[in-house]
């Protein structure tokens, strides 16, 4: 049988996913014993490779994870550079709350960059007024940003290629009259704004 992650057969041996907000938990069981127990982060998964925690060295919460040959740093290193709200929603996967951020109704022209790492995600030529409370873009710059979808199958969320940070979610088909009828919808903490072309 085949686990849930396509690793290869285990004799005797099945997969019982657990979801939890951002992390997928299997269990192996072997006649009804507990052989071994992987947390694979879902940002894993959209690099391509898996991430795994021991059990014991897991301590809750979400934790955004980057891909491989790209901007790595550990939690505290994290905390170091960046304020307790930008951790809450870069490395933590939270919100801020609508109509709040300071680029939800700002349009000049420029670049917005990951303000965790920045690296550049958005131009503002891409940038439309949505009504929804957070910055609206229609794309990102190719290879920016990566997306998977969240652990309950309801959204998409979308991170930094680069470093993993957390930038909200993508909806499609909503009928906006953009190019890609898509919306990226991102908190504006996870956002750094440039002026220029």
């Amino acid at each position: 049988m085949t686990s849930i992650l396509g690793a290869a057969p285990l004799s005797r041996t099945f997969t019982r996913p657990i979801l939890n907000r951002s992390t997928l938990f299997t269990t192996h069981l072997n006649s009804n014993r507990v052989s071994s127990t992987k947390i694979v982060n879902f940002a894993g998964l959209a690099f391509g490779r898996f991430f795994y925690r021991s059990k014991r060295g897991f301590r809750g919460g979400i934790v955004a994870m980057a891909g491989s040959g790209s901007v790595q740093k550990s939690e505290e290193e994290w905390r170091a550079v960046l304020s307790p709200e930008q951790f809450r929603i870069l490395r933590q996967k939270g919100t801020e709350y609508p109509g709040t951020g300071q680029y939800d109704k700002f349009y000049e022209e420029g670049v917005y960059s990951c303000a965790g790492c920045g690296t550049p995600l958005y131009k503002s030529t891409t940038k439309f007024n949505s009504g929804c409370g957070w910055p609206a873009f229609y794309e990102g710059l190719p290879g920016a940003i990566n997306s998977h979808a969240d652990p309950d199958g309801m959204r998409v969320e979308i991170t930094c290629a680069a470093c993993g940070g957390h930038l909200g979610h993508v909806f499609k088909g909503e009928g906006f009259q953009t190019p890609t009828d898509e919306r990226h919808c991102v908190n504006s903490i996870s956002l750094k704004f440039a002026p220029g072309n």
